[in-house]
């Protein structure tokens, strides 16, 4: 039996841990060791901004370590995450600079899309019940030491997510300079985390009934391990829940830390988490919480699988971004026929110039994603509405992907309506995208809209051709084309600039 072992590393705000997983052709995977360590990197970066030089040496001898364990597997391949410690930490580069030198190892920071949809690939592969839980009303709660995370599903697909700025070690820190007494410290802490639910409440929630909670994240196995007495296995009542805050109320940090050898940073963190879970069990009115034990290391490696195509999983998690993004266009009332529209246009030109235009699949979804979006702004206001579009993107989660992906995405939507600028006139404003990604995605989408400039979708099949030096696009319509026509001409001069190739538009009528 072929096999191979890979890490999957997660620098997180609290602590760094490592799972390494055989990989089998067979049998798929499994994880064969464990390691971590605390260090609390969140507590530098969110009470002063930057990460201490002394913990960044600390880190490299956890990392150091952490190779070593490597070596005794025969472990090469492997993935490390940073999240938001190291990426809200405004010395963020020279850190992951200090840790190649000095470890060798390469630690690329995750955008919070990116992280919550890692625990979220590995929350569907990895929990049994997880699809028959998400066919009603669900929120999945992923708490961690700087956010929570929540997002909604309902039939399977995944509605709304948004990031709130209430992690567990994030709230002890505001807090951690005030000196309140232990009752007041829980009052002024509920009121703190209860105004930031409610506000998503008012806005993601409204009158909707949540069946089901599914908590994930740093400190839930930790907060279970503290009532033995429970028997807590797959979920936790309000009942239970309440037990667990008592005795937290009742018991010293470091006494728990002793009894049920917890970490005693970690240990501080508890109060905290349990009063989130608390206030949005009743918040939801949700009956439980479902507690599987899911971390970042397990979303690693279900991506990497992806990646290399050594395994296959059910669910389509490309699905879950798609249904995100089209929850977020009817949020703006944007007009579905038309863009359901220009979306199969803009895939079925991206499909048949695959040869000319060298792009991934990740591109073809940026592409899906940029035309169910690209007149959004006009919720906003008609004039300027592109500009309002690359707004409302740029200032939209999207889960699963980069700040990145989204900016270009954002650019491509501007650039559908507006001339795009020279690259020496662009590349300042733009980041790190990639100026010939905007160019080629913005080109197909103007063709692809112009199509359909009268949004009355005019033709029900389109078929499309490369032949030399032009791409044939027909249309099978008994409608008048001319408006279409005369807006085509524009949009294939910039098509034709990008590709090399002349967009025509012919027409058939079939009867």
């Amino acid at each position: 039996m072929v096999y191979k072992t890979f890490a999957a590393i997660d620098v997180g705000s609290s602590g760094v841990s490592m799972k390494i997983f055989e990989i089998t052709t067979r049998k798929g995977y499994r994880q064969i060791d464990y390691v971590s360590n605390i260090i609390e990197l969140g507590s530098d970066t969110y009470a002063n901004g930057y990460i201490s030089q002394e913990s960044v040496e600390r880190l490299c001898d956890i990392l150091l370590g952490f190779m070593k364990k490597m070596r005794e597997y025969d472990t090469v391949d492997y993935c490390a995450y940073a999240t938001s410690a190291i990426r809200e930490a405004k010395n963020n580069m020279m850190v992951l600079d200090l840790i190649k030198m000095r470890t060798g190892l390469t630690v690329q920071i995750l955008s919070n899309s990116e992280h919550r949809f890692l625990m979220y690939k590995g929350l569907a592969v990895k929990a049994d019940y997880f699809d028959k839980i998400v066919e009603k009303n669900t929120a999945i709660v992923d708490l961690g030491a700087g956010s929570i995370q929540i997002s909604l599903m309902n039939n399977g697909k995944l509605t709304a997510t948004q990031n709130i700025p209430i992690g567990a070690l994030r709230v002890r820190e505001r807090l951690k300079t005030l000196r309140f007494g232990n009752a007041q410290l829980v009052h002024v802490m509920e009121e703190l985390i209860a105004n930031e639910i409610d506000t998503f409440q008012h806005y993601y929630l409204r009158e909707k009934e949540i069946k089901n909670i599914i908590a994930i994240g740093d400190e839930i196995q930790n907060l279970i391990r503290i009532v033995p007495e429970l028997s807590i296995k797959d979920n936790i009542n309000e009942e239970q829940l309440n037990a667990i805050f008592d005795k937290l109320i009742s018991t010293s940090v470091m006494d728990l830390a002793m009894e049920y050898k917890i970490p005693y940073e970690r240990a501080t963190l508890l109060l905290p988490a349990v009063i989130i879970y608390d206030i949005f069990l009743r918040r939801a009115k949700a009956d439980l919480i479902w507690t599987p034990s899911i971390d970042l290391c397990d979303g690693i490696i279900v991506e990497e699988l992806e990646r290399s195509k050594k395994l296959t999983f059910e669910r389509n998690f490309e699905d879950d971004i798609r249904s995100s993004v089209f929850q977020i266009a009817k949020r703006y009332r944007c007009n579905n026929l038309h863009n359901h529209n220009v979306t199969k246009i803009a895939c079925q030109i991206f499909d048949k110039t695959k040869r000319i235009h060298g792009l991934k699949e990740k591109q073809r979804l940026q592409l899906e994603i940029a035309a169910t979006l690209h007149d959004c702004g006009k919720f906003i206001n008609m004039n300027n509405a592109t500009f309002n579009s690359y707004s409302i993107i740029m200032s939209t989660e999207i889960v699963g992907l980069s700040h990145k992906e989204r900016e270009e995405i954002a650019n491509i939507v501007r650039y559908n309506a507006q001339q795009l600028p020279d690259y020496d006139e662009l590349s300042g404003s733009i980041g790190d995208c990639d100026y010939m990604t905007i160019a080629k995605l913005a080109a197909i989408l103007k063709v692809a809209n112009a199509m359909d400039r009268s949004h009355k979708q005019k033709a029900s099949e389109y078929s499309m051709a490369v032949k030399e030096k032009q791409l044939i696009i027909t249309v099978d319509t008994l409608d008048d084309l001319a408006l279409e026509r005369g807006l085509f001409k524009d949009k294939a001069e910039f098509f034709q600039r990008v590709y090399g190739i002349e967009p025509v538009l012919k027409q058939k009528r079939s009867m």
